[in-house]
């Protein structure tokens, strides 16, 4: 308990809450100031909301309260975009301790969006995105997310609010899929090649048009005498895939800061690769994969 003057007492009721008069407080950093505020909560943040990411391989949730996280569930998953949802929701609520019957509003986004019935409502990929990266990394202009089957390039403004969006799924070259075909033809564990990229003097020719063209000019590289040095290899592979969806960044136009999000953010080998394409730094955020669901969370308390 904090005393605020002679009669009233602030009370803090969770990471970052304050409340003081029946009214709830937020502490938020504000970089652009370089100053910690107290912001007034609207009353709608202190619903129980979840948001639901469904993607290709990955079911992610997060629920919040009080307009904090409380919760967190990620799930692998090969089931039914509803079943995987109901799974990710289950785990992020254990987390929580908090029961589902509670939670008041459920926001679904991600490809498998329209097929989780019992969420209230659903939300686009990049609204999502953009909310999410808002509440994590305010300074964010430009946003790469690269999952399992698909790239997106997001552009917010100094407000989070979304201003342009481009992406691809038809082709399996910039995405996670990709490389994962990559570590099993190079029977390498992904780990080791984003290692080997790094440490890769340049960049061997890999297709960054075809993903088929592109496995078989490694299956060349590979069969060359003398064949083409393991790490040039990798790191031709991960450029690859940069030139790909930095190339939808251009078309979008880029604005710093840059940040990287989704199931492909923790691998060190494109986030490089997509840095010397783009000539700029790429931030990493905490729990990339699960920033949409979090936005989604957020659109539900906020009620929209």
């Amino acid at each position: 308990m904090y005393r605020s003057g002679r009669t009233s007492t602030c009370q803090l009721i969770g990471h970052g809450l304050l409340s003081y008069r029946g009214i709830t407080y937020l502490l938020k950093y504000a970089p652009s100031d370089g100053l910690w505020v107290w912001l007034v909560l609207d009353g709608r943040l202190q619903m129980i909301c979840a948001g639901l990411d469904v993607g290709h391989l990955t079911a992610k949730a997060v629920v919040m309260r009080d307009g904090a996280i409380v919760g967190k569930g990620v799930i692998v998953s090969h089931d039914e975009a509803d079943a995987a949802a109901r799974n990710a929701l289950q785990a992020a609520t254990e987390d929580s301790g908090i029961a589902l019957d509670d939670i008041q509003a459920i926001i679904a986004t991600g490809v498998g969006r329209k097929f989780v019935s019992f969420a209230h409502n659903q939300k686009s990929t990049a609204l999502c995105l953009a909310k999410g990266v808002n509440i994590v990394y305010p300074d964010a202009r430009t946003i790469f997310d690269v999952g399992a089957e698909s790239s997106t390039v997001v552009r917010v403004n100094q407000r989070g609010i979304l201003e342009d969006t481009i992406g691809h799924d038809h082709c399996a070259s910039g995405t996670g899929m990709f490389l994962e075909t990559m570590a099993k033809l190079l029977q390498m564990p992904l780990v080791e090649m984003a290692q080997a990229s790094l440490n890769g003097a340049q960049r061997a020719e890999v297709s960054s048009m075809c993903a088929v063209f592109a496995e078989q000019e490694v299956i060349s590289h590979v069969h060359r005498v003398p064949p083409t040095p393991r790490d040039e290899l990798i790191k031709g592979i991960y450029g690859s895939m940069a030139v790909r969806i930095a190339g939808l960044a251009k078309r979008l136009g880029i604005k710093q800061e840059v940040v990287i999000v989704g199931g492909v953010a923790h691998n060190a080998g494109l986030v490089h690769e997509l840095e010397t394409e783009i000539k700029g730094k790429i931030v990493v955020l905490p729990d990339p994969q699960l920033v949409a669901a979090l936005g989604a969370a957020r659109i539900a308390q906020e009620g929209k």
